[in-house]
């Protein structure tokens, strides 16, 4: 028998009511185990939280974590608020569990849990998890192997809320007097950028009198942190935190853009940039500046959390830059090549 715990171990605890480590640590000392095991009561499911983008060909992600709270069911995780992932361990932020008297409620608990918790930092694939927990294939147990090969890209496809952006300029108008958003003609409002799921969204709101407005939408409430806004009779609470230019709210992300965009910052069209820390492990054979390349060729590769991860051609063209280099060490968002697209 294999007498090391598994991943899977807390599900075993839950329905059980057990602690295995406590009973390894028994039998060590040379205590017998019960005669007959407990009985199983209810159903647990669990859930494995990873800084990884599924969408991305599972890559993981580092750097801050910010915040980690999944409510309501049990969280076993060695990260705490401010933690730093790294590129040397495996991405598994946190085990989630919940245990409920059928399949079927502790399948909801669980995707609610997810749905509710704060996870500020890298990409992870919570929004995966969900999805999975309530698609029919799951929630029927009629899943198997294949169950991604089927499903991935519409479990991955972005849904962003519409009214994040918005949520998020409130917020981060509040506080300012209205003389910091001050306008010699009053009909022009206050304009603010943000980059939800590969797309550019412009708020528009105003300061009055009364508070803050948006056209089409009753601002209930605003502050630095919680923004409730009405919609159609409808009202939405938006949980929201900064940090830097990103910006969390409820589960999604955005990038807070510049009013005056740096031109430094700009990268040439065809730009090939690192996903992630690591090293670059090896440089196609053969590839130089000037070489012609077909949409999808693999043209170097990065070692980054003990996986090695394919650098392709994101259009057929020509390679006009190549920066990366056989065991160079690179950061998030390095220049690795760049292709001109024929």
């Amino acid at each position: 028998m294999n007498t090391r715990l598994q991943v899977e171990h807390p599900v075993t605890e839950a329905v059980y009511g057990v602690d295995l480590v406590a009973l390894q640590l028994r039998v060590a000392e040379g205590h017998a185990l019960d005669a007959e095991p407990p009985r199983a009561r209810g159903h647990a499911v669990e859930a494995r939280l990873y800084a990884e983008d599924p969408a991305a060909g599972w890559a993981p992600q580092t750097g801050r974590l910010h915040r980690l709270a999944v409510p309501g069911v049990r969280l076993d995780t060695g990260y705490g608020d401010g933690d730093d992932i790294g590129v040397h361990y495996d991405p598994m932020l946190a085990k989630a569990v919940a245990h409920a008297p059928t399949r079927a409620e502790a399948i909801r608990r669980l995707a609610g849990a997810l749905e509710r918790a704060a996870i500020h930092g890298p990409a992870t694939n919570r929004d995966l998890l969900v999805r999975s927990l309530r698609h029919e294939e799951f929630t029927t147990a009629c899943m198997d192997t294949g169950f991604y090969d089927r499903h991935l890209a519409d479990l991955t496809a972005p849904a962003p809320d519409p009214l994040a952006p918005l949520a998020a300029a409130l917020a981060d108008a509040h506080g300012r007097s209205r003389f910091g958003g001050w306008r010699n003609v009053p009909s022009q409002p206050q304009v603010k950028r943000y980059a939800m799921a590969g797309e550019e969204h412009e708020v528009r709101y105003h300061h009055t009198r009364t508070g803050l407005t948006a056209d089409g939408v009753r601002v209930v409430h605003a502050d630095a942190h919680l923004v409730v806004l009405e919609t159609d009779g409808v009202r939405r609470r938006y949980e929201v935190a900064r940090y830097g230019d990103r910006v969390h709210v409820n589960t999604t992300v955005l990038t807070a853009l510049p009013r005056f965009p740096d031109p430094a910052a700009q990268h040439a069209p065809g730009s090939l940039l690192a996903p992630m820390p690591g090293t670059v492990v090896r440089v196609a054979e053969g590839l130089t500046e000037g070489t012609a390349v077909r949409a999808g060729q693999p043209l170097l590769w990065l070692e980054a959390m003990k996986m090695e991860h394919k650098i392709t051609a994101p259009a057929t063209g020509t390679l006009t830059t190549l920066h990366a280099v056989p065991g160079q060490q690179v950061t998030v968002g390095s220049v690795l090549a760049v292709v001109r697209e024929t």
